[in-house]
């Protein structure tokens, strides 16, 4: 079986807008990793970029179900003795609210230096307003899927 590789020019890369606002965090996160890897496209190459732009809004109002405000960690380590930080969601949550949307979705890309690449292509935002006007992103449902 021949592999399809389609040409350059061909791909071409959209912009979407995410409304996060009373959404799961993880349900979001997935569909937004598959946007971002081009998984919807019909000329998907798993070594290509084939992918699209994607911005996230409302990423402060996301929920997480259960016990996960208080009992999800998010761990991180300097490298010396003793240097485990550790913080609950709920104080990310306060302090830097986009970095739930950007942990959860770059977990879900390839580890290698295509993940590193495509998870550029994220731009995550706590409120409502974003820069990103002169692009035209087309709105997103998350909704009843």
């Amino acid at each position: 079986m021949k592999t399809f590789v389609p040409p350059l020019e061909a791909i071409e890369r959209n912009w979407h807008l995410i409304d996060a606002a009373d959404q799961v965090l993880g349900r979001v996160a997935s569909r937004v990793a598959s946007i971002l890897m081009g998984k919807e496209k019909p000329n998907y190459t798993d070594f290509l970029e084939t992918g699209d732009f994607v911005v996230v809004v409302n990423a402060g109002s996301i929920r997480l179900t259960g016990k996960k405000w208080d009992q999800k960690m998010y761990r991180s380590h300097s490298g010396y003795p003793g240097g485990l930080k550790e913080i609950s969601a709920r104080d990310l949550l306060e302090k830097h609210p986009e970095r739930l949307m950007e942990h959860a979705v770059k977990g879900m890309l390839p580890k290698n230096k295509m993940g590193d690449s495509l998870i550029r292509k994220l731009k995550v935002y706590a409120g409502a307003d974003h820069p990103h006007q002169a692009q035209k992103p087309q709105p997103l449902s998350l909704k009843g899927e």
